[in-house]
């Protein structure tokens, strides 16, 4: 019983623990042990056990008064007088009268609701899940070139995915037959299952197991769609990629999923765009990056160069002195903005192309124009020039 063991140790938390971590902690172990929770016969008998443990230990430590004298008295706690079964500390909530006996129609799950606020992990959520529901959502990962995302495109894919069977028209019965009320939920696709507890005896709802919560048993099913009422089926769909589409972003297209249960809409379509690096931009934004090799003699003297765009090569006037690591910006030649008209920048960055090897008047005409900066060129090629 759970009176001769430690109701700390019980909840798995320390003297010290506080109101919350104590709420926290019984939380998560009633939804644990709950008995709706457990698939055999014996597991829910060992659970129930259990669960009447870990009531009675919240039933005290979360009551201040209680759990000062549990404190004081240990395992002598209800031989003092301090006792007080069931689980009548739960936040205030009135449990008097549920441990003699007493039938209580209602679900567990509206108990602990009631102590913590809202469900309490779907255990009586049963009826919830028999009406209609959307079809499961499906993902499509589309790989597309640098230029497609910054201009957009059309693709065509296939995509597979559950659509109504057009053989039983998604009843799940064969031709000529139809689906009966199931006869032990009568086709609430629920059941009540009655449960004994510390707080008393308890009905809880539960998915039928015979119908699997359908509310219909099918005598004569299907034979392409095994009773499913869907199939697989592979459809081809136009996907249109806008442009300024980022890599790692999604295009949704609603209700091109799987279909829904029992009318209820369908699910939709992510296509995840990857998009493959370029060989000389890159994207900041909407913006382009790159960089330029340009001859350090254009550099000095100043002139045009040729600056590749996404749309091809493009002339531009790079001022006298141009200093290598020198920034440029074209405006609206970047990568056009999803969401208005506007595109961005191309910035790019020139750098001193230095010739590898220079011919004897090309290095004579150097050494000339270095000299009369003052510099001293070795007629070796051991000087800048001559690398």
């Amino acid at each position: 019983m759970a009176d001769s063991k430690d109701y700390y140790e019980l909840l798995g938390v320390s003297k010290t623990a506080t109101d919350d971590e104590i709420k926290r902690a019984y939380r998560r172990l009633a939804k644990k042990y709950h008995p709706d929770a457990q698939h055999t016969e014996e597991d829910k008998k060992q659970a129930e056990a259990k669960f009447k443990e870990i009531s009675q230990a919240y039933s005290v430590l979360s009551d201040s008064n209680k759990r000062a004298q549990y404190d004081r008295f240990g395992s002598n706690f209800e031989q003092a007088g301090f006792g007080g079964g069931g689980a009548g500390g739960f936040g205030g909530f009135d449990f008097s009268g549920f441990g003699n006996g007493m039938n209580i129609d209602i679900d567990l799950d509206d108990i602990l609701g009631s102590v913590f606020g809202g469900g309490f992990g779907g255990f009586g959520g049963a009826s919830k899940r028999q009406g209609p529901a959307k079809g499961a959502d499906l993902r499509y990962n589309m790989t597309i070139s640098f230029e497609e995302a910054a201009f957009g495109t059309k693709r065509e894919i296939n995509i597979a995915r559950n659509e109504h069977c057009d053989v039983c028209h998604g009843s799940g019965a064969k031709p000529g037959t139809q689906a009966t009320t199931c006869d032990k939920c009568h086709g609430s696709g629920k059941i009540q299952v009655t449960q004994n507890t510390i707080m008393g005896t308890f009905a809880s709802v539960k998915t039928c197991d015979k119908c699997g919560g359908e509310g219909k048993i099918i005598a004569n099913p299907c034979d392409k769609c095994h009773g499913k009422g869907s199939v697989k089926k592979t459809k081809k769909i136009e996907i249109n990629i806008p442009a300024g589409i980022d890599n790692g972003q999604a295009i949704s297209l609603r209700g091109e999923g799987d279909i829904g249960r029992k009318g209820g809409p369908n699910g939709d379509l992510f296509v995840v765009v990857n998009v493959t690096p370029h060989k000389i931009f890159k994207r900041e934004g909407f913006n382009i990056t790159t960089e330029i090799l340009v001859p350090f003699t254009k550099l000095v003297l100043g002139g045009n160069i040729k600056v590749p765009t996404l749309e091809g090569d493009m002339d531009y006037t790079i001022p006298e002195g141009t200093q290598t690591g020198t920034k440029f910006k074209i405006r609206d030649k970047g990568i056009q903005n999803i969401h208005s008209r506007g595109r961005g920048n191309l910035e790019f960055t020139v750098k001193v192309d230095i010739p590898k090897k220079l011919t004897d008047e090309q290095r004579r005409i150097l050494t000339e124009f270095a000299t009369t900066f003052g510099d001293e060129v070795s007629s070796k090629k051991k000087g800048f020039f001559g690398r």
